[in-house]
């Protein structure tokens, strides 16, 4: 477990509801921690249990998913060469983390490249009906969403549950430009946050289900932290754009650790008092805000 958060976006530095997007260095693409081995046992253990649940593909779309793969298979050992090291088309993980033979069988491309990482990762391709849509995804650590409900959707359909990102909002045409002008030389990224009353990382529970679960326990001691580092990187080949969520999950109490704790603690409470009502149940934390405040408070 992580003792200290590896990233605070709830800081003040950007706001919620926001693209908040920044130009991303592909040294720093994929992120690398302590915690890989058990996230890949996760995964793993994740896709006996619900199998299409977690992965995803349209025909016509393996092209992108064996690009994906490509970039992986180059990046990892050039990067982490103390965690990835390759062997003909066998990558081995340090840790003990099993081999992934690239030859072998699996749920799907996508699904292989993403048991060499903690991301998930979700291809988004560009049709004339649909325009950019989702369409193929290895999703292991959903956070209050499904892949049923969001596979073949377009990005306006995926996005009508989130406050001001609905089709016609400004947000909205902001992303569909975004996507339509992203380059391969340019990748960008951005952090997303919520909370959840326990620390699972398989969490497919809508908003409202997500509240409904806090009980009267000391808020600290059942309060997670979700982040989500996203990266979004044109495929130069194909044209298709991978998406990725890697999810860093921490206990709130270890945000008494930090070495800002009291003024990350504040301009929490400052981010959460600021939600309307639509973005807070939107985060699932409609009823216990004030109990979080609290809480916080006392940091």
């Amino acid at each position: 477990m992580r003792v200290i958060p590896a990233h605070t976006p709830y800081d003040g530095s950007a706001k919620p509801f926001t693209i908040g997007l920044h130009q991303l260095d592909l040294i720093d693409w994929i992120e690398v921690d302590e915690l890989l081995p058990v996230h890949l046992a996760e995964k793993a253990r994740l896709l006996k249990l619900h199998g299409d649940r977690i992965v995803v593909e349209e025909e016509g779309s393996q092209a992108g998913q064996q690009e994906v793969l490509d970039l992986l298979v180059e990046h990892l050992p050039a990067h982490f060469p103390q965690v990835y090291t390759r062997s003909g088309n066998v990558i081995r993980i340090a840790g003990g983390a099993e081999a992934v033979d690239l030859d072998g069988p699996a749920a799907s491309i996508l699904h292989k490249a993403a048991s060499l990482v903690q991301e998930d990762l979700v291809l988004m391709r560009k049709d004339e009906r649909r325009g950019w849509h989702l369409a193929a995804a290895s999703l292991s650590f959903p956070s209050s969403w499904t892949l049923l409900e969001k596979f073949g959707r377009s990005m306006d359909e995926i996005h009508a549950p989130v406050p001001d990102f609905s089709a016609g909002t400004r947000n909205a045409g902001l992303i569909t430009r975004m996507f339509d002008n992203l380059r391969p030389d340019r990748s960008v990224y951005r952090f997303n946050w919520s909370l959840q009353p326990d620390g699972e990382l398989y969490h497919p529970l809508a908003s409202n289900q997500k509240g409904a679960r806090y009980t009267d326990r000391d808020m600290v001691e059942q309060t997670h932290v979700r982040v989500e580092r996203q990266t979004l990187r044109k495929l130069p080949r194909t044209g298709d754009i991978l998406f990725t969520i890697r999810i860093h999950l921490d206990p709130l109490e270890a945000l008494k650790k930090h070495p800002q704790s009291r003024p990350l603690a504040q301009a929490f409470c400052r981010e959460l008092a600021e939600l309307n009502a639509d973005q807070a149940n939107y985060k699932g934390i409609m009823a216990v805000r004030e109990r979080l405040i609290q809480a916080l408070e006392k940091f």
